[in-house]
């Protein structure tokens, strides 16, 4: 519905990352007008909104500042109609390190958005989740009432945002709306990333170094999210829900590894990196979505097969390679 973005005044925290500045530019080329909330640096660097095209940069609104800063939030949300929040400490191994900066920012973040939304009165806010907060499966694929589980210090302060963002549908009745990604992936995601570190790995060394090769994981094309985002806020039947955001499909990391490297016509070698992997009770060995929710209620459905997404990421890499820094593990 590109006539229901029109003129629509969006805020989108989270807008340097890599679904959030993919979220802008889709929401840029239906007609809104977006406000993009990065999180301050002295660089004034605006982290992946500066890859999209300055046709779609020059009519956005940033605005920087920190996610814990109840007025600068309250500001950034005043005067907007729809708010997507994004914004998050995501790494896991930086959770590790950080814990009180991952809790103090994903929940004390999303409190003052939450906060902010109540009083301004918008119209839609659509808060982002996890597939990590259901940590291993123990049943497959996994509903929106799988339970949670906190394995890492990230997977536990997303629970407790998403917690609060239930709370304030069911006290406050603010039309909230959350959605839970699976593992997403494409042209431009950093190479903290699995994908992007493999295909770096396998077109500039002879060892492609991971963590834990049998893990499996729901990989969802960039493009596919962001229509699951954008379906989410225009839905306007169900405040409360939650939504999986995944393909239903899964794949081991070290078949993912031999899959790329094929595809790349690499000769490469997989091995595993001590450095790389998680703590054992911390690793997640299965996630797979079930997504049949998004589907009937949304009417979303993935439309890029894994295949065709990893040749438009290997594609894009190609052309990009200045961009990583490869073999070196990154929070």
């Amino acid at each position: 519905m590109p006539e229901h973005w029109q003129r629509k005044k969006v805020l989108v925290t989270g807008a340097g990352g890599f679904i959030g500045s993919y979220l802008v530019g889709a929401l840029v080329e239906r007609g809104a007008e977006v406000r993009a909330f990065v999180r301050y640096n002295s660089r004034g660097d605006p982290g992946l909104l500066r890859m999209l095209d300055a046709r779609k940069t020059e009519s956005i609104e940033l605005v920087a500042g920190d996610l814990r800063d109840e007025d600068a939030v309250r500001a950034a949300v005043k005067g907007c109609e729809v708010v997507f929040h994004l914004g998050a400490l995501i790494s896991i191994p930086y959770s590790y390190k950080h814990p009180a900066e991952v809790v103090s920012t994903n929940i004390m973040g999303t409190f003052n958005v939450l906060i902010a939304c109540r009083d301004s009165g918008v119209e839609r806010l659509v808060h982002t989740s996890t597939s990590e907060v259901y940590g291993t499966a123990r049943v497959a694929p996994i509903g929106e009432d799988h339970p949670l589980q906190g394995q890492s210090p990230y997977s536990a302060s997303k629970i407790g945002a998403d917690k609060l963002a239930e709370s304030f549908s069911c006290a406050y009745d603010l039309p909230v709306v959350t959605v839970r990604p699976f593992n997403t992936y494409g042209p431009g995601q950093s190479g903290r990333a699995v994908i992007p570190t493999i295909i770096t790995q396998a077109l500039c060394r002879e060892v492609v170094q991971l963590g834990n090769l049998e893990a499996t994981r729901d990989f969802t094309f960039i493009e596919d999210t962001v229509a699951g985002f954008i379906q989410a806020a225009e839905n306007q039947n169900s405040p409360g829900e939650v939504f999986n955001l995944g393909t239903g499909e899964e794949i081991a990391i070290g078949e993912l590894a031999r899959k790329i490297i094929k595809i790349i016509g690499s000769q490469a070698a997989i091995e595993t990196k001590t450095l790389r992997l998680r703590p054992r009770k911390s690793e997640v060995m299965r996630l797979v979505s079930d997504n049949t929710r998004a589907r009937e209620l949304l009417g979303w459905q993935p439309s890029v097969s894994l295949e065709d997404g990893l040749q438009l990421t290997i594609d894009w890499v190609k052309k990009n390679l200045h961009h990583y820094r490869v073999g070196q593990y990154e929070f």
